[in-house]
C-alpha cells in the first residue's frame, strides 16, 4: 500500500470509531481483515455505511434490521453471513 491507501485507512479506523464498542471491534476487524482486498465497489458501500448514526448501525448490525438495500451487501458481510 502506498502513502495514499495508508492515509486512507487511517482516516476510516478514526471514522470506525463509534460510540458503542463492539460496533468498533466489527469496523476494525473489517479494516484489517478484508478492506484491503475488497473491491472497490465494496469498499465504497463500507465508506458509506460508516456515514450513517450508531442507533442505525447498532440495529442493522448487531440486531438483525433490515438495513437500506443500498447497505445489504456489506452489512451482511459485517454481520459474519
Amino acid at each position: 500500500m502506498g502513502a495514499g491507501a495508508d492515509k486512507e485507512l487511517h482516516r476510516l479506523r478514526w471514522h470506525c470509531r463509534r460510540g458503542l464498542l463492539e460496533l468498533d471491534y466489527i469496523f476494525e476487524d473489517y479494516l484489517d481483515q478484508r478492506y484491503a482486498s475488497a473491491p472497490e465497489e465494496e469498499r465504497a458501500e463500507f465508506r458509506a455505511l460508516l456515514d450513517n448514526q450508531d442507533p442505525d448501525l447498532q440495529a442493522w448490525i448487531l440486531h438483525g434490521a433490515t438495513p437500506p438495500q443500498a447497505f445489504a451487501g456489506i452489512v451482511t458481510l459485517l454481520r459474519g453471513e
